[in-house]
């Protein structure tokens, strides 16, 4: 059955959003099954990443009973399947928040892996999503502001009894004015499961409306990511020495 992840960040703007797809793209491109979900009901951002701002049907109409879960889902051209959210104003009125955990667990039966893109901050709708899960993966930046917040979000998915997986930092440039990895740590107390390098590529990305998994395979975020999707599902890393192993063994 499928694992249900909770992409959360005690901020917006630390690349929690292309830190879901990415993921997303990652596990897809290592052959897995996997759907991205906007649980960001106020502020969606999957569909404009991804080229599908307006769609017939969202998850906000899922919410409001208009819909079936399977009917709001969308295949992009790369191959990531993902449930976008409406921008309107008007689909939000009157939406449930708590209701995203019964028709995301609807998912598990139809995927392998299931992403949710929550909200920045501590509101409901992080409550919700984070309630959704079975595991939390924190995003932060290497920077004070960022890290602080996500302690924040931390404790709060640890108030409601939710295993988090551990933290990405992203956009990392590796200079003096950001926190040593060290203190990091030490602040969160939590497994790291990879470092994003600040990558000029993300842009162009996003500007083409595709993962960098597939615009830009070779570069270093997109190569991070895919680490980071390779931990998610226990693979580890081939090195040179042992790819020749492999090839003896055949």
């Amino acid at each position: 059955m499928a694992k249900i992840y909770s992409v959360v960040s005690g901020k917006g703007g630390v690349g929690k959003t292309s830190s879901a797809i990415n993921l997303g793209a990652a596990l897809n491109s290592l052959g897995e099954e996997v759907v991205v979900v906007d649980a960001n009901l106020s502020t969606p951002n999957i569909g404009l990443h991804l080229g599908a701002p307006i769609v017939p049907v969202t998850l906000n109409h899922v919410l409001k009973n208009d819909a079936e879960i399977l009917d709001a889902i969308y295949k992009h051209e790369s191959g990531l399947k993902i449930i976008p959210s409406s921008l309107s104003l008007e689909k939000l009125r009157g939406i449930k928040h708590e209701k995203i955990q019964e028709v995301t667990r609807k998912l598990k039966n139809f995927t392998e892996h299931i992403i949710l893109d929550s909200p920045p901050g501590l509101g409901k709708e992080t409550e919700a999503s984070i309630s959704a899960a079975d595991e939390v993966i924190l995003i932060t930046q290497g920077e004070m502001p960022a890290v602080t917040d996500a302690l924040k979000t931390l404790k709060l998915a640890e108030q409601l009894n939710k295993n988090v997986k551990g933290f990405i930092i992203t956009r990392f440039k590796g200079r003096k004015t950001e926190m040593p990895l060290e203190n990091i740590m030490d602040m969160l107390e939590l497994p790291l499961l990879g470092i994003v390098p600040e990558d000029k590529n993300m842009q162009k990305a996003l500007i083409l409306k595709k993962p960098i998994i597939n615009t830009h395979p070779r570069s270093r975020a997109s190569r991070a990511y895919q680490e980071i999707a390779r931990k998610m599902l226990g693979i580890e890393k081939q090195t040179a020495f042992s790819r020749f192993l492999n090839r003896l063994r055949l």
